[in-house]
């Protein structure tokens, strides 16, 4: 028995054989290499903390898996622009519609947001795990300790529940409509 390694000390061991490797795989797919140790250091985390009272399988692809899937989530949040306001342009008309478009735009997120958080809490994960750490349904079900067809369940009633919260007939405009030519 003292001779049967520890867990800390098998994934020390992982961490030696791999933190190289995976960083340049990493700086490749980022373009970036300080990036690439940041995702790298979550990767090691979840694997660590998923792996504390069991051992995996293949901890190297679940690493790689991890990694990844961070990867890929922090590039497309990079992909996604900012909001940024444009210095006002003196010969446009009026700058009224950008700012109704935001509030409404604005209006939306918070709907949802608040739709999500609504949800039955077995739908709510299983919708952020699927949406937001994009993890398969197998993924999904083995770190839920559900059955397959279950988080497909879960994940579909999540989907109707939204679209039924945000759809137009439930929901209220940001901005009330005028009607053209009404006045005092």
């Amino acid at each position: 028995m003292a001779d049967e390694p520890t867990p800390s000390r098998d994934f020390a061991g992982l961490y030696r054989a791999t933190v190289a490797p995976l960083r340049r795989y990493l700086a490749r797919m980022l373009g970036d290499p300080a990036e690439a140790q940041d995702i790298a250091h979550d990767a090691y985390l979840r694997v660590y903390r998923s792996s504390l009272g069991q051992t995996a399988a293949k901890p190297e692809a679940l690493l790689y898996t991890t990694a990844r899937r961070l990867a890929i989530n922090r590039l497309k949040r990079r992909s996604i622009a900012p909001f940024t306001r444009e210095p006002a342009d003196p010969d446009a008309a009026s700058s009224a519609p950008d700012v109704a478009q935001e509030v409404i735009a604005r209006q939306e997120l918070h709907d949802l947001e608040q739709a999500i958080a609504e949800l039955p809490p077995g739908c709510r994960a299983v919708l952020l795990l699927r949406k937001v750490e994009l993890l398969s349904h197998r993924e999904i079900a083995d770190r839920l300790g559900i059955a397959i067809s279950t988080v497909e369940k879960q994940h579909a009633r999540a989907l109707r529940l939204l679209r039924a919260a945000l759809s137009p007939a439930t929901t209220t405009p940001a901005i009330p409509a005028t009607q053209e030519g009404a006045g005092p």
